[in-house]
């Protein structure tokens, strides 16, 4: 079994912003945006925008708002006023991508959005370069627009081809509740895109707790060092463990400049040291996992001597390691498509097998599979097994996921995938479906996965004006396009059993039924989008087709019956010369 390892992301985040200069350069362009501003205009509430492309190694977006400012204007109507996602569906659907099924409204604190629908998007989006990397920052309410400026880059983000982006806020405010925090959190890929440098002497990461939920990495600095943290209520609970400032006693301009202090001692140290000067803190009886968690707290001054701690210190330290704990077996359990991928090809590959070795019994393998003829469908049972699993859980999480991650589903590779999974095992359902005596698989049966994937096929498509020469050719050797025909087939069957009965209440319906069968047959003979096995002898189809002349006579004619009354029509149609206008 693999052990479960237990690490930070978002130390390893925050270490590589460090060494690369990186938080320095955000904070020289908000302090730089700063000056620029104090020179043009009095301090108001407004946010202030500035593109730095001057770096050869990054191009930083940066937006800044008064310190002294910040703070009351956050809080708005004593910090409960949001806007809702529902109410800017129409008017600014901007965010809309990040509502899911599962997840379908979400709220922004309204200070923070009134600020970011003031900037110029148009603007700053067309001087973004996708040749370097991007840095987005702010500090303050600043913070929170460059957080709603980066979110609304993730829509159309292509994380395959382009450089990620890297928000980083000093001293912002929370700016979302619990289903925004989801929305992003849900997807590691858009949570590690934030880093949230908070003061111990700021108020204003703190005025928004109740009610809001933080996301990304959160970088806590006091005058004995920083630690990072990802897991939210820790967080949450962090914010104000950490407050040493209060309104009487703060200057938010020296807060503002304490901000600089930390990002140039930041580049003399290393966050949270692997050896801490007092020793007492941690025994020789300690684990790793709480060994690290008492250095990341005694590095922001949270953690005193063994003989000191008291025991409200104690429990947050074990509930943090809880959390550590929890978040790493939910990283490792969190659906990864890509570590089936191997098995995926064996199993498809030995599908493919079964399916050739089928025309032996001159059935085809639906009916193979169907009627078990031997003990290779025991071997396959496991294998669709697996495939329905995967397949399933990939749909399923995609759905979860907001709008951009799902469309993950419709790359081409991705997409053939499924769809080759859905021709060759959605038979097998519908055999297994009937062999139960049950009816109307498609209506009452059939799997919401198989509905998405073929309705994902149907969105990408391009129509087609009728078959080329190289499908004709490969008809022998495809799938049926339809993965449902067996379906139709086994429900041709029971109208045929029950006009031959008499059982039927409704004759004419169960003929009409039938007729609708055989256009739908003629149909996907027409465009060669049925394999070409159906006429092998022993299949449900051929089986139907007797039941069906028996039923109509031999003086009944339609297009399909006049395809069908020469055997020699399946030859030509196997290798794909049949001509069917």
């Amino acid at each position: 079994m693999t052990q479960t390892q237990f690490f930070s992301r978002g130390l390893e985040s925050a270490k590589f912003v460090v060494n690369l200069d990186i938080l320095q350069h955000a904070w020289t362009a908000i302090r730089d945006l700063c000056k620029e501003t104090s020179q043009n205009e009095e301090p108001s509430s407004s946010v202030k925008s500035k593109v730095f492309d001057e770096l050869p190694n990054c191009t930083i977006i940066a937006f800044f708002t008064w310190p002294a400012n910040s703070k009351d204007y956050a809080q708005g109507k004593g910090g409960g006023d949001y806007v809702t996602s529902s109410t800017l569906e129409n008017s600014f659907p901007l965010f809309n991508f990040l509502c899911t099924k599962d997840n379908p409204n979400f709220s922004i604190n309204k200070p923070a959005f009134q600020l970011f629908s003031s900037i110029n998007l148009p603007s700053l989006k067309s001087k973004i370069d996708n040749s370097k990397p991007l840095i987005i920052t702010g500090n303050s309410l600043g913070g929170s627009v460059a957080t709603l400026f980066t979110i609304s880059l993730l829509e159309k983000f292509n994380f395959s081809t382009t450089k990620h982006p890297l928000c980083i806020t000093f001293g912002s405010p929370l700016i979302g509740d619990e289903n925004l925090q989801e929305a992003i959190s849900k997807y590691a890929a858009w949570n590690s895109l934030f880093l949230h440098v908070v003061s111990d002497q700021d108020l204003v990461p703190r005025v928004l707790i109740n009610g809001y939920q933080p996301f990304g990495t959160f970088l806590f600095c006091s005058k004995l060092g920083c630690s990072c943290f990802e897991d939210h209520q820790t967080i949450l609970e962090l914010l104000t463990a950490t407050n040493s400032g209060t309104p009487e006693n703060q200057d938010p301009n020296k807060v503002f400049e304490s901000y600089g202090t930390f990002v140039k001692d930041l580049n003399r140290k290393v966050i949270c040291k692997d050896t801490i000067d007092d020793e007492s803190l941690i025994d020789l009886t300690t684990t790793p996992l709480r060994a690290c968690i008492i250095t990341q707290l005694a590095a922001i001054g949270l953690v005193q001597s063994q003989q000191q701690q008291n025991v409200d210190i104690n429990i947050s330290i074990t509930k943090t390691e809880k959390r550590a704990k929890m978040m790493a077996i939910l990283n490792q359990q969190a659906f990864d498509p890509t570590k089936g991928l191997n098995d995926i090809k064996v199993y498809m590959a030995y599908l493919e097998q079964y399916k050739k070795m089928s025309k032996e019994y001159e059935v085809g393998y639906y009916d193979k599979y169907k009627n078990g003829i031997d003990r290779s469908d025991i071997e396959l049972v496991k294998h669709k097994k697996f495939l329905k699993c995967y397949w399933e859980k990939m749909v399923e999480q995609a759905e979860k996921m907001p709008q951009t991650v799902g469309a993950s589903l419709r790359r081409t590779r991705t997409l053939y995938g499924g769809t080759n999974y859905r021709r060759m095992i959605e038979p097998l359902d519908i055999a297994d479906y009937y062999k139960e005596g049950k009816h109307d698989y498609i209506n009452q049966g059939r799997s919401k996965h198989y509905i998405i994937l073929e309705q994902l096929l149907k969105e990408t498509e391009k129509p087609s004006s009728g078959p080329n020469e190289l499908k004709k050719e490969n008809v022998a050797s495809t799938l049926t396009e339809d993965s449902c025909f067996w379906a139709h087939v086994e429900e041709a069957h029971i109208s045929c059993k029950l006009l031959s009965s008499g059982e039927s209440n409704d004759m004419e319906k169960e003929t009409n039924k039938l007729i609708e069968f055989e256009n739908y047959v003629y149909g996907l003979m027409k465009n060669y989008a049925v394999s070409s096995e159906i006429f092998l002898l022993g299949s449900s189809f051929m089986a139907w087709w007797r039941e069906y002349r028996e039923i109509k006579g031999t003086f009944y004619s339609s297009r399909l019956t006049c395809l069908m009354n020469n055997g020699e029509n399946y030859k030509e149609y196997a290798k794909g010369r049949l001509v069917i206008t």
